[in-house]
């Protein structure tokens, strides 16, 4: 995998993460469905691991993206 975005492009996807993760853990203790917290949290993991790596799932699809 390359870099396939740049710092600004990794901190939109970092604080998604963020949000994704913090939202799931409210999902969880709210006693919303399961699958709904499972999705977010999943959804977070995915994009903390975008984050890190600087790489885009949809950019290496060949899919344009804002950042």
């Amino acid at each position: 995998m390359q870099c396939n975005i740049d710092s600004k492009g990794r901190r939109i996807r970092g604080i998604n993460a963020v949000v994704l993760t913090a939202t799931a853990a409210v999902a969880w203790w709210m006693d919303w469905p399961i699958w709904i917290a499972i999705v977010l949290g999943l959804g977070g993991l995915f994009s903390g691991f975008e984050a890190l790596k600087g790489w885009c799932a949809l950019r290496a699809m060949g899919i344009k993206t804002k950042y």
